[in-house]
């Protein structure tokens, strides 16, 4: 079966990398152009070019793979199968008339809920405690075709996007091994998705991680959770990266600083309870301990936190 894989980000590499380890033949390898990174803003290759040049397989770049030139690149790999993870491009009609087999997707959560570009993200985001990941076949619409397999995943307490989307790589790298294994064999179950019980959710854009501190402050953890490790959770010029809810009455405006010193912490008022700041960033600074950062700095008890507060 000769297999062209479509993917960018870390997420996809474990995915590749089981293809290859596995014995199939992947004849080339899809995905984002190079980008500028760091603060010198240097062209920087994604991770699943990376490990595709290190293993020897031809890589196509192309910001926007539907053109005719990325069409027939794909066409003269003469694919059976096109495997996508965290492509980050929408594939047309066109594109997935190619393979005789279709094209299979890695999709990090349980379709047909959170559709779309960032499911781990908002899925930490909107409190869930378990995701998971499906294979899919791909049709012309955002996530929307038939199911293959999914395999249920617990969002453990606390844990970020970012360490999320670690965990369920190799989940999702293992699924689709599965996956292709069980179309070979003739006995891949599929499973038309109730379009009905879908979600769909946005693009992440930096105004996501900007804290409403009139929300509830589990909602405002959730939301920390989330947009770790982009955006990041932001409050005028600073960022906060980890974070307490406490189920504690208050009467404050939301976003008061009802604490601020070494010793008892950085604790904020919100639409419901307290928030305990555990890790912040200050502007033009690392991330570092709330308490650590309070030892140099001092904030007024009283005044807005990332408003009226300068430390």
């Amino acid at each position: 079966m000769r297999i062209a894989f479509m993917g960018t980000p870390e997420f996809a590499v474990p995915s590749l990398a089981a293809l290859l380890d596995a014995g199939r033949q992947v004849v080339g390898v899809f995905c984002q152009p190079d980008r500028p990174k760091g603060r010198g803003k240097s062209l920087a290759a994604p991770p699943v070019k990376v490990l595709a040049q290190e293993r020897g397989v031809p890589v196509f770049q192309f910001d926007r793979l539907r053109a005719p030139e990325g069409i027939e690149a794909l066409r003269a790999l003469k694919p059976d199968l096109v495997v996508t993870a965290a492509f980050g491009q929408i594939l047309s009609q066109t594109l997935l008339d190619i393979p005789p087999l279709g094209t299979v997707n890695v999709h990090a959560s349980l379709l047909p809920a959170y559709r779309g570009p960032a499911p781990i993200n908002w899925c930490i985001m909107l409190g869930e405690t378990v995701t998971g990941i499906t294979t899919m076949l791909t049709d012309a619409g955002v996530d929307t075709g038939d199911m293959l397999l999914r395999q249920p995943v617990d969002i453990l307490p606390g844990e970020t996007a970012g360490e999320l989307s670690e965990r369920l790589a190799p989940i999702g790298a293992s699924l689709l091994l599965r996956t292709l294994d069980a179309m070979e064999r003739g006995d891949c179950p599929r499973a038309p998705q109730d379009h009905d019980a879908a979600t769909r959710h946005p693009m992440l854009r930096k105004e996501t991680g900007r804290i409403d501190w009139s929300a509830p402050a589990k909602r405002i953890v959730d939301l920390i959770r989330g947009v770790d490790p982009w955006p990041g959770a932001f409050t005028g010029a600073y960022k906060i990266w980890r974070a307490e809810a406490l189920d504690v009455p208050v009467s404050e405006p939301p976003g008061t600083v009802l604490c601020a010193n070494p010793k008892d912490g950085l604790v904020i008022a919100t639409g419901q309870g307290g928030l305990r700041v555990w890790v912040l960033q200050a502007p033009g600074a690392k991330r570092m301990p709330a308490a650590d950062y309070l030892r140099g700095h001092s904030m007024e008890v009283g005044k807005r936190f990332g408003g009226e507060v300068e430390a």
